[in-house]
């Protein structure tokens, strides 16, 4: 029941981000659905489930944009696992803090994106950074926290984790 729910969450996350996002976007930034997904995996199904799933999700999302393959892969399968880890260490998780984790993956994970690219001298990394890298994850870390608000009232931690 798992793999087919973890396998429909994987092939529909494509289309609600490439038709759905653009329509919901706040000054074009639009928030990344794919880490948001992979971390929602980690916290509610562990950490290994979030480094397949978001390992699977950085592969499929890597097919449709002009992205590194590597780069996707390492950072939706890391922040998967990362939160995963980190739900483990704390005794609760709540909206707030699962908001302040999705906001410092997605930034961390920008970061990264911006760096990587080698076609950019260092003052247009840091306009890239500031006006786009920076509000994208103040929009994840937003949309995580209202995301894990309605799914914590709905569905208990503790059985997910055993299934």
């Amino acid at each position: 029941m798992k793999f087919l729910s973890y396998l429909i969450l994987v092939l529909l996350l494509v289309p609600v981000q490439m038709t759905l996002l653009p329509h919901l976007s706040v000054g074009n930034i639009k928030p990344d659905l794919g880490l948001v997904a992979a971390a929602f995996v980690g916290l509610f199904a562990g950490e290994m489930d979030g480094l397949l799933v978001g390992f699977a999700i950085g592969w499929v999302l890597s097919l449709f944009s002009a992205g590194e393959l590597w780069l996707s892969l390492l950072t939706h399968g890391g922040v998967g696992f990362l939160a995963g880890f980190v739900v483990r260490q704390v005794s609760h998780v709540t909206s707030i803090f699962a908001g302040v984790l999705l906001l410092a993956v997605s930034l961390a994970s920008g970061l990264l994106a911006a760096v990587t690219l080698t076609t950019l001298d260092r003052a247009q990394v840091w306009q890239m950074v500031g006006a786009i890298v920076l509000p994208q994850a103040c929009f994840d870390g937003l949309v995580g926290a209202g995301l894990y608000w309605l799914l914590s009232q709905r569905v208990q931690m503790a059985r997910l984790r055993t299934e």
